[in-house]
C-alpha cells in the first residue's frame, strides 16, 4: 500500500485515530470526528440566499475529557506532507474551542504545541506511540489553570442530557458554559457573560445551573442543598424558559408567582399542549413555599415601593447560593434598580449576568457590577460564523425629513395651535410634528416591500411613541385594507397601554401562528422577544442608544431556515443604521465610569427611570404593563412622566414623499455596503480583471460558467443583487454576463431571448441527429427562461421538456456519449457569448 496516494480521511483512519485509542482515548465520548465549529456564512444575494461553503469549518478530531469539556484538537493532512503542515488550522480551531494543546499529523507523527508549556517547550514533534493520555493533558491543564482537587470536580462535571440525543453545544456555548463553571467553581462571585441576541443564552444558562448545582460546589451547606434564583423582566420569558430549556428542572423549580395559568408549548407531533408551573406564592398568604431548589420570577414580580411586596425577604439573605440576571441591561444597572436591590439582599450569592448589549453609560454600568465579560459572542461573530441571520438594508429617505419643512407664517395645526416658526427635520417627526401624510407614506412603502416578497413575513415596526404606533396601526391596517377587512390582527399594535395587543404578542412569536404579521411597537417589543420568524424591522424612531439600537436589530437575526428564515431585512426611515459604521456597534463593552480614590466601585445614583409599580397589575406578584409602560419610559405621548409635549398634528396641509431609496448588502467580508451597488459591482470586477478582453477571456475559458459566477460572487461581485437592481430599471431578462459587462464595461445589454434567437439562426447543429437537435433547441429555450445555470446543471434532463424527450441516457446517447454531449454543450456556451454580429 502507498501510503502517499492515501486521502486525509484513510490517514485519519488507519493512522492517527489508532495512535489516539492506543494512548488511552475513548472512540465514543473523547474522540470527535469532524467536529463542527463554523456552520457557514450565509450570503444574501437579491432575494436569495445560500451557505458560503468556503467558511464552513469543521475540526478533524476534537479530543474531549468528557462530552463537552474539550482540551485538544488534531488536524490531518496527507502523507506526502508535512506533519507541521495543518498546525495553522490546529491553531485556529484551537482558538475557537479555548484549548491550549493542539496537533497535526500527517500519519507519521505528530506536531504537539503545548501553550500550557508544561515542560517548558511549546512545539514538538512525537511518534505515533508517543501520543499523551487524557490523563496528562488534563493534568497540565489543571495546573496552567492552578486549580485544585476541589475546583477539578466542579469544573469537570458532567452537562445535562439532552433527552432527544440532537442538542449539541455550539463551540461558543461550550467557551461560555465552560468558562463561567470554572469560574465560578475557583471563587469569582461576580460573572458578566455577553452573548448576540439569537445565540442560545437561555440554554447556557441552563448549563451553568445544572452543572453548578448538581456538582460538588459549595456542597458544605447544611444538607448539601444548593438553591438558585433565576431573574428576567418579562412573563413570557420567564414562562417559555420554564417550558423550554428549563424543562429537565421540572419537580424541582417554580416560579415565584401567585397567579397560575397553564403555558401553551407545541410538542414534537406538532400539537399544542398546555404545561402547568409549579408556583411558589401561596395565593391568599402571599407565603412562599421555600422546599423548592431553583425559582424563577419577574423582579418586578418580588420588588415593589411597599415592604409587603418584597416577596425576596421571606427569604434570609444566605437562602440563594447562585442568582442569574437574564437580560441585565434591562431594569438599569444603577444602583437603585429592582435587581440591583435584591442582588443586595443576597450578597452572599454568587451572581450572574447575561446580556446581548451591557449597560454602559455616565450614570449606569453592567461591567462596574458584574465586572468585565467573561465571555463575548458578538452579533457580528455570529453572523460570521452562520448561526445568525444577516441583513441587508434598505434606507429611505423622505423628503420631509431629509430636507426640512417649515410653516408657513401663522399657520394652525389640526388642534388650531399656532405652530412654532422654525425648520423641522427628522429629529422632530413623530415627537415635535406629526405628518398624517407621512404615516402613510411610510406604511404604504412597508405594503410595497411585504408585496413585493411575502405579504406573510412577520414584521415589526418600531415607532417613536405609543401616539405613533397607534397611528401606524391605523396606516398600516388601510395600506392592507384587502386582508385587514377579514383579518384584523393582520396588523396589531404592542404596546405597554394596549392589552389586546399585549395578549397577542405570544401569537406574533409563535412560528406556528400566522397572526399577528405586522406589530407596531415602541419600546415594549425592543428586547426579550423571541421572534425567530421575524424576517422584517422597520426602523421609524430617532435612536439614540446604541444598547437600544442593538436590540431592535437582535429581534430579526435568530435563522430559521426550516421556516423559510435566513435573512432579514431592515426598512429604516431615520437613518438610525448609520449605527452600523459606529465602532461601539459591535466592539468590546467600553466601561465609562472610572472610580478614582475614593470613590464607590458602582457609579453613583441616578435618577431612576419611571416607573409605578401600582400598574403592575397584582401588586408586587405579576408584571403586566399598565397604562404607563415602564418599557416607554416616555409614555403613550412621548413626554416625561406621561405629560404630554406640545405636538403638532398636520393632515392634508402638507404632501410627503420618498425623497431617496437605497438597498444596502453585507459584502463578503460581512460589512455593509454603503455606496452605490453599481459602483461596488464595477469596482471589484475590475478588480478581479482590469480590461474587458481580460473578462471575456476568463469567461470563455471557464468549464462551467456557474462556478465562475459562484467564484465572483465570493469576491465581492454581487451578481444576483445587480441583476435584481438592473431588472426594477427595465433590464429584465439579463444574463449575469450581460449585467456584469453593462455595469462595468459600459456595454449595451443583450437579453437571454435575444442570445438564444441569435444561435438558432446560425444553425450550427445541423449535423446532429433530429433527438440531438431537439434537445438543444430545449436547452436554448431553458436558458432563454431561466439562464445558465439551469443547463449547466447536471439535473437539467429531470425536468420538462426534456422528460418528453426521453430517459437522461437516452439524451445523452443521443449526442453518442457523454464526452460528445458535454463538447455539444460547449459549443452551445461558445455560440452564446459570441460576439455580437
Amino acid at each position: 500500500m502507498d501510503k502517499h496516494a492515501l486521502s486525509e480521511s484513510d490517514i485519519s483512519d488507519k493512522y492517527v485515530r489508532p495512535a489516539m485509542v492506543q494512548a488511552g482515548w475513548h472512540t465514543l465520548d473523547q474522540i470527535y470526528a469532524q467536529f463542527p465549529l463554523r456552520a457557514g456564512r450565509v450570503v444574501v444575494r437579491g432575494n436569495k440566499s445560500h451557505r458560503d461553503k468556503d467558511t464552513v469549518l469543521k475540526a478533524d478530531f476534537v479530543l474531549f475529557l468528557k462530552p463537552n469539556i474539550p482540551l485538544a484538537v488534531v488536524e490531518v493532512k496527507k502523507a506526502r506532507l508535512s506533519p507541521q503542515a495543518g498546525m495553522q488550522q490546529a491553531l485556529n480551531y484551537a482558538t475557537l474551542l479555548d484549548v491550549p494543546f493542539s496537533f497535526a499529523s500527517n500519519g507519521d507523527s505528530f506536531v504537539f504545541r503545548d501553550a500550557t508549556l508544561a515542560t517548558g517547550v511549546l512545539e514538538q514533534t512525537l511518534t505515533l506511540d508517543q501520543f499523551p493520555t487524557p490523563h496528562e493533558l488534563w493534568a497540565r491543564y489543571c495546573a496552567w489553570k492552578g486549580w485544585s482537587a476541589e475546583v477539578q470536580s466542579v469544573a469537570a462535571y458532567d452537562y445535562a442530557p439532552d433527552p432527544s440525543g440532537k442538542k449539541v453545544p455550539r463551540y461558543y456555548q461550550l467557551n461560555a458554559i465552560n468558562r463561567t463553571v470554572e469560574a465560578i467553581a475557583a471563587g469569582q462571585n461576580r460573572v458578566l457573560l455577553v452573548m448576540a441576541t439569537g445565540t442560545g443564552k437561555t440554554y447556557t444558562a441552563f448549563q451553568i445551573i445544572h452543572r453548578l448545582w448538581k456538582s460538588t460546589w459549595r456542597s458544605d451547606k447544611p444538607g448539601g442543598q444548593k438553591r438558585i434564583l433565576f431573574l428576567a423582566d418579562r412573563n413570557i420569558l420567564i414562562d417559555q424558559t420554564m417550558i423550554n430549556d428549563f424543562r429537565p428542572f421540572k419537580g424541582a423549580m417554580a416560579k415565584l408567582s401567585a397567579n397560575a395559568k397553564g403555558v401553551e408549548r407545541v410538542n414534537a407531533q406538532g400539537q399544542i399542549e398546555v404545561d402547568d408551573v409549579d408556583l411558589a406564592v401561596d395565593k391568599t398568604t402571599k407565603a412562599v413555599n421555600k422546599s423548592y431548589e431553583i425559582y424563577l420570577s419577574l423582579y418586578q414580580a418580588v420588588t415593589g415601593t411597599e415592604e409587603e411586596q418584597n416577596i425576596y425577604k421571606q427569604f434570609s439573605p444566605d437562602f440563594f447560593d447562585l442568582i442569574v440576571v437574564d437580560e441585565c441591561h434591562r431594569g438599569s444597572a444603577n444602583e437603585d434598580s429592582a435587581w440591583r436591590d435584591i442582588l443586595t439582599y443576597f450578597a452572599s450569592a454568587t451572581h450572574v449576568g447575561l446580556t446581548a448589549t451591557p449597560k454602559e453609560t455616565k450614570d449606569t454600568s453592567n461591567t462596574a457590577y458584574f465586572g468585565e465579560p467573561i465571555y463575548t459572542y458578538s452579533l457580528k461573530q455570529g453572523i460570521e460564523d452562520g448561526f445568525l441571520a444577516p441583513y441587508k438594508v434598505i434606507r429611505v429617505d423622505l423628503d420631509k425629513d431629509t430636507f426640512g419643512w417649515r410653516p408657513t407664517a401663522g399657520m394652525t395645526d389640526n388642534k388650531g395651535q399656532l405652530i412654532e416658526d422654525r425648520i423641522y427635520t427628522g429629529r422632530d417627526m413623530n415627537r415635535k410634528l406629526v405628518m398624517e401624510p407621512r404615516d402613510a407614506v411610510v406604511a404604504e412603502r412597508i405594503t410595497a416591500y411585504l408585496r413585493a416578497t411575502d405579504r406573510m413575513a412577520k414584521t415589526i415596526v418600531f415607532c417613536e411613541d405609543i401616539d405613533h404606533a397607534a397611528r401606524m396601526r391605523q396606516a398600516l391596517s388601510n395600506a392592507n385594507a384587502d386582508i385587514c377587512a377579514t383579518q384584523p390582527n393582520y396588523v396589531m399594535q404592542i404596546t405597554g397601554d394596549n392589552a389586546e395587543g399585549k395578549r397577542e404578542l405570544d401569537n406574533f412569536i409563535d412560528p406556528e401562528k400566522p397572526y399577528p404579521v405586522i406589530a407596531t411597537t415602541s419600546k415594549l417589543m425592543s428586547t426579550g422577544v423571541d421572534a425567530q420568524t421575524c424576517k422584517l424591522i422597520v426602523l421609524d424612531q430617532n435612536i439614540k442608544s446604541m444598547t437600544l439600537f442593538k436590540q431592535i436589530i437582535g429581534r430579526g437575526t435568530r435563522l430559521r431556515e426550516d421556516l423559510g428564515k435566513s435573512w432579514f431585512t431592515i426598512l429604516d426611515f431615520k437613518r438610525a443604521t448609520d449605527n452600523f459604521a459606529d465602532p461601539a456597534f459591535d466592539g468590546e463593552p467600553v466601561q465609562i465610569y472610572e472610580p478614582k480614590g475614593s470613590d464607590p466601585i458602582a457609579p453613583p445614583d441616578a435618577p431612576p427611570e419611571p416607573f409605578d409599580p401600582a400598574n403592575l397589575g397584582l401588586p408586587g406578584i405579576e408584571g403586566t404593563l399598565g397604562p404607563q409602560d415602564p418599557l416607554d419610559p416616555l409614555g403613550p405621548f412621548g413626554g416625561a412622566g406621561g405629560t404630554p409635549p406640545i405636538k403638532y398634528v398636520l393632515g392634508n396641509q402638507v404632501t410627503v414623499a420618498v425623497a431617496r431609496e437605497r438597498v444596502q448588502y453585507l459584502n463578503a467580508q460581512g460589512k455593509l455596503i454603503t455606496e452605490s451597488l453599481r459602483d461596488y459591482t464595477r469596482i471589484n470586477l475590475t478588480k478581479q480583471y482590469d480590461s474587458l478582453d481580460k473578462f471575456l477571456q476568463a469567461w470563455n475559458d471557464a468549464d462551467r460558467k456557474a462556478a465562475l459566477l459562484e467564484e465572483l460572487e465570493s469576491r465581492g461581485v454581487l451578481v444576483e443583487a445587480m441583476q435584481e437592481e438592473l431588472s426594477a430599471q427595465g433590464h429584465t431578462g439579463l444574463d449575469p454576463f450581460d449585467a456584469l459587462l453593462h455595469v462595468a464595461y459600459n456595454m449595451p445589454p443583450l437579453t437571454r431571448r435575444e442570445r438564444a434567437r441569435r444561435v438558432k439562426k446560425r444553425n450550427v447543429f445541423t449535423h446532429y441527429g433530429p433527438v440531438a437537435r431537439q434537445v438543444i433547441d430545449a436547452l436554448l429555450d431553458k436558458y432563454a427562461d431561466e439562464g445558465i445555470a439551469t443547463i449547466e446543471a447536471d439535473t437539467v434532463f429531470n425536468v420538462q421538456p426534456f422528460t418528453d424527450i426521453g430517459r437522461p441516457a437516452e439524451i445523452i446517447k443521443s449526442f453518442g456519449g457523454r464526452p460528445q454531449y458535454k463538447t455539444a454543450l460547449q459549443t452551445l456556451e461558445r455560440e452564446l457569448y459570441a460576439a455580437s454580429e
